[in-house]
């Protein structure tokens, strides 16, 4: 179709909702640009979503994404969100504000003159709901101004409608959590390569919510980095001021290693394949030696009840060699978060 004058934002996730949105907006001759807000609290990886899929996609298409870092505007937010979090630590009324909010700007720095979402009424329980999207839009300061396309028929009438900007007819009533509908159309408009969800936001995962309230309880000004290492290892709570974090496999270890800070030290094993544990905090030399002995309990060892020599580096850069026995799960289970 040939394009017509509107122009319009659409916020795109790398999933299989807000693809459709782009095309459709596509189809019916709008000029668009796309928006991807990146964050710290995500499953989405390359191969199941996120910035590589829609890097292709919007280059196949020809549009142009931006790419905006939402990481410490989205931890500020949840370490006081107004209007809560859901049933897990999911502030994501005031995540949606703060996406379109920004969105907004966006739009002023572009021409835009209406945003577009994949949203989907009653998908989300917490935010796609009608009267969280109404609260969302007028403290966005953009009520009237955000079209969602696949859900718009159970909608009221936005201003792109009502300016004729788009056809109502060619927008659809869906709503509910069943994506057959969205499959459907996915297969009508010629999407056929979208990611599989990804399990999407890790604020809505009961175990990382409970490390996250952690997280919050002992250290409220923490950082992307704190929030990085939220996905990574077993995670203990050896006191209130000292905790531990277990590598599970190489790339963790890796991992542990690369977000080490000052005054933390990471303990590993010697001789044998084992993890890298990262010691955070106030600790003592009897935290060390516990951290250790929990380093070698998910070490490769045999003889559970064989010393184990572990070794670290002291705040001088000297290595330090601790023999331990590998910790028993009655001394550590407990501890886990």
């Amino acid at each position: 179709m040939s394009e017509t004058k509107a122009k319009a934002i659409v916020l795109v996730s790398g999933g299989l909702d807000s693809s459709i949105a782009l095309i459709m907006m596509l189809n019916m001759g709008i000029r668009v640009e796309c928006v991807f807000f990146s964050m710290p609290f995500c499953h989405a990886t390359a191969s199941l979503g996120g910035v590589s899929y829609l890097e292709a996609l919007t280059k196949k298409l020809n549009v142009k994404l931006h790419v905006i870092d939402n990481e410490e505007t989205l931890i500020e937010i949840i370490k006081a969100p107004r209007y809560g979090f859901g049933s897990n630590m999911n502030p994501c009324i005031d995540c949606r504000i703060g996406y379109f909010k920004k969105a907004k700007a966006l739009m002023a720095e572009t021409g835009a003159s209406f945003l577009v979402t994949g949203e989907v009424l009653g998908q989300r329980p917490m935010s796609q709901r009608l009267e969280a999207m109404r609260v969302i839009e007028t403290e966005a300061g953009l009520a009237g101004l955000i079209l969602r396309p696949l859900s718009a028929k159970n909608l009221e009438l936005t201003i792109p409608e009502k300016e004729g900007w788009v056809d109502r007819e060619k927008l659809y009533g869906i709503s509910g959590r069943s994506r057959r509908e969205q499959m459907d159309i996915a297969a009508s408009i010629g999407i056929n390569d979208y990611p599989s969800p990804a399990g999407g936001c890790l604020l809505t995962d009961p175990g990382y919510s409970k490390r996250l309230k952690d997280l919050l309880k002992h250290n409220k000004d923490f950082t992307s980095r704190d929030a990085a290492l939220l996905k990574t290892g077993r995670h203990f709570r050896l006191s209130e001021k000292v905790k531990l974090i277990v590598g599970r496999n190489e790339a963790e270890n890796s991992m542990l290693e690369m977000l080490q800070k000052e005054k933390e030290i990471l303990i590993s094993i010697k001789d044998i394949p084992g993890p890298n544990s990262l010691l955070s905090g106030e600790f003592t030399a009897a935290d060390i030696k516990f951290g250790a002995s929990l380093t070698a309990r998910f070490s490769d060892i045999i003889d559970r009840n064989k010393k184990v020599k572990t070794w670290y580096k002291d705040e001088n850069e000297i290595e330090q060699i601790v023999e331990v026995v590998p910790a028993k799960e009655e001394e550590y289970d407990k501890l886990r978060v």
